[in-house]
């Protein structure tokens, strides 16, 4: 039988072109990743409503099952844990803050506006979007218990 290809050459090709794909996917499985943030709240069943309904959250599955847990999927493979427990809402600064993007700025502005939610620039003294140097509009609302968080229109 004539080869025109051996296949030893075969084999040692193939594992010169998959190398570099299974370094790269090696390498990027063992990357660090957000898992999740939790926040701490006094009424669960507010601040859950307020993430599922205003911040149009998809609520997930929890493994404790008491009551006192809600989670939200906030990226592919990142959570929002919101549990209960919390005595008194506390004041919280606007630099410590949770950052969501949306396609466009506007329409989610209306969607807050019709849940009469109350946003604002970084200093609270307009509603009109901020621009940043990097031209992404934002505005910062605070949750049931206080907590700053950004929506602006990063497209990465």
């Amino acid at each position: 039988m004539n080869r025109l290809i051996s296949p030893g050459l075969i084999r040692r090709t193939l594992i010169a072109l998959a190398t570099p794909l299974l370094v790269a996917l090696s390498a990027h499985s063992q990357s660090i990743h957000l898992s999740h943030t939790t926040i701490f709240v006094v009424d669960l069943e507010k601040s859950a409503s307020f993430y599922e309904n205003v911040l149009q959250l998809k609520k997930i599955a929890e493994p404790f099952h008491d009551g006192k847990h809600v989670w939200f999927q906030v990226a592919e493979h990142s959570q929002l844990h919101v549990v209960s427990g919390a005595k008194e809402d506390i004041p919280h600064d606007i630099n410590i803050h949770l950052a969501f993007s949306v396609p466009a700025i506007e329409p989610f502005l209306k969607h807050l506006d019709q849940a009469h939610v109350k946003y604002g620039n970084w200093a609270q003294n307009s509603t009109t979007p901020q621009l940043r140097p990097d031209n992404v509009k934002q505005v910062y609302l605070q949750d049931p218990d206080g907590y700053w968080i950004e929506i602006n229109d990063d497209t990465y």
